[in-house]
């Protein structure tokens, strides 16, 4: 029998080895971004093993952002894209690794846990979802079936839901909730090695390559910024900002503040200088385009972007998205994650001309397993429920 699991603190400097000794883990559960959700409590957890010696082994982490309820001190403990655990090991007996974990945030004043395990479950490629979308009797994703089933996957989802654990729908719930299908560009082959600047290209779709050499043809020119340029990075940070508000007035949503970028800035780029990097696209000295970029160990996200709604011929766009995988190829990194998108292809939604921008980089669409609720007091946990729904 193996040997039992335990789950205590860990300071985060053990909490950020753990994630070094591993090929990547998503940037929501480093240290760092607990620092930047500043307002939420946060925690840093291990899992521990002993081995036959007596010597313990730390086999997993997890940042908890713990949520108070209004007006009475307990708290949802929340862990976005995590644990960070093997889960083909936890995968066969996932109440030996959750169960410590309830255990430990039930006493920290929990009534309820969210994880969001980053277990993938199907896979389609970019030509099924353009395929999708001119179909008019394909509404959604889930009306395809994937070009690859994941059994992991299938096992967790399995394995949560025997254990009780209630999945939460990508539309509803906890604000901060993580998307369950997201955007990537491969890059590597399936053997491991790493995919060329050529290869990926050539998996772009026509439009994106002409857009891409159209850029290039009309001077667009992309520069970069990171921590190891401070006074070049707040410079870049705070025109990226002012360009970031521009697109939020012109595509309706709700900008968040420069502190909230200056706050990630500091927070992921002392945890790694290559964590956090602003890209810049400019043509004759304007701003075009501007993006966020995040990178931990092989794994590569763009994760917020900005966009002139003059110049837009000049392609500035496209130009800042392949800088960024260019980028994330001389790193050495396996994937190029575009985040988030709905599971929607009905060509008269208005979230589908993000879906096809982002098809254009001849990626595919992802499915995780999603976000799962433990409740551990279901009075305070239908309580928090409706508070949520009526915000």
């Amino acid at each position: 029998m193996p040997a039992a699991l335990t789950v205590r603190p860990v300071t985060e400097d053990e909490h950020l080895a753990h994630l070094r000794s591993r090929p990547s883990a998503s940037f929501l559960q480093t240290p760092a971004w607990g620092r930047v959700k500043s307002e939420w409590r946060r925690e840093s957890l291990g899992w521990f093993r002993a081995s036959p010696d007596g010597a313990e082994e730390m086999v997993g982490t997890a940042l908890v952002l713990y949520r108070q309820l209004p007006r009475v001190k307990r708290f949802l403990a929340y862990l976005p894209e995590g644990p960070v655990l093997d889960w083909d090991d936890a995968a066969d007996d996932l109440a030996a690794w959750l169960d410590p974990l309830t255990a430990h945030v039930k006493k920290q004043g929990a009534f309820g846990v969210r994880i969001g395990p980053p277990v993938v479950t199907r896979r389609w490629s970019a030509q099924q979802v353009k395929d999708g979308v001119a179909d008019a009797g394909t509404a959604r994703l889930a009306d395809l079936a994937p070009s690859v089933r994941e059994p992991l996957g299938a096992a967790v989802v399995s394995g949560l839901r025997r254990l009780g654990w209630r999945h939460q729908g990508a539309e509803g719930g906890f604000a901060a909730g993580q998307p369950q299908y997201v955007f990537q560009v491969p890059l590597v082959h399936p053997d491991g090695t790493a995919r060329t600047e050529d290869e990926v290209l050539k998996g772009m779709n026509q439009l994106w390559r002409r857009n891409i050499k159209k850029a290039a043809k009309e001077g667009v020119e992309v520069t970069t910024a990171d921590v190891g340029d401070p006074a070049g990075l707040a410079d870049e940070l705070a025109a990226f900002h002012a360009l970031y508000v521009h697109t939020a007035e012109r595509d309706h949503f709700t900008p968040r503040p420069l502190s909230y970028f200056r706050t990630m800035a500091e927070a992921l780029g002392a945890e790694d200088r290559d964590r956090f990097r602003v890209f810049a696209a400019r043509q004759e000295g304007d701003l075009v385009a501007s993006t966020v970029a995040i990178r931990v160990g092989t794994h590569a996200w763009y994760s917020y972007g900005a966009s002139s709604t003059e110049k837009r011929e000049v392609r500035g766009s496209n130009a800042v998205q392949w800088a960024m995988v260019r980028d994330a190829l001389a790193a050495g990194a396996h994937v190029y994650d575009l985040r988030g998108i709905t599971d929607t292809l009905d060509p008269e939604d208005s979230h589908v001309g993000l879906i096809q921008f982002k098809v254009g980089t001849g990626g595919e669409a992802v499915e995780t397993v999603g976000e799962w609720d433990l409740p551990l007091n279901r009075v305070l946990y239908r309580a928090f429920d409706l508070y949520m729904s009526r915000r």
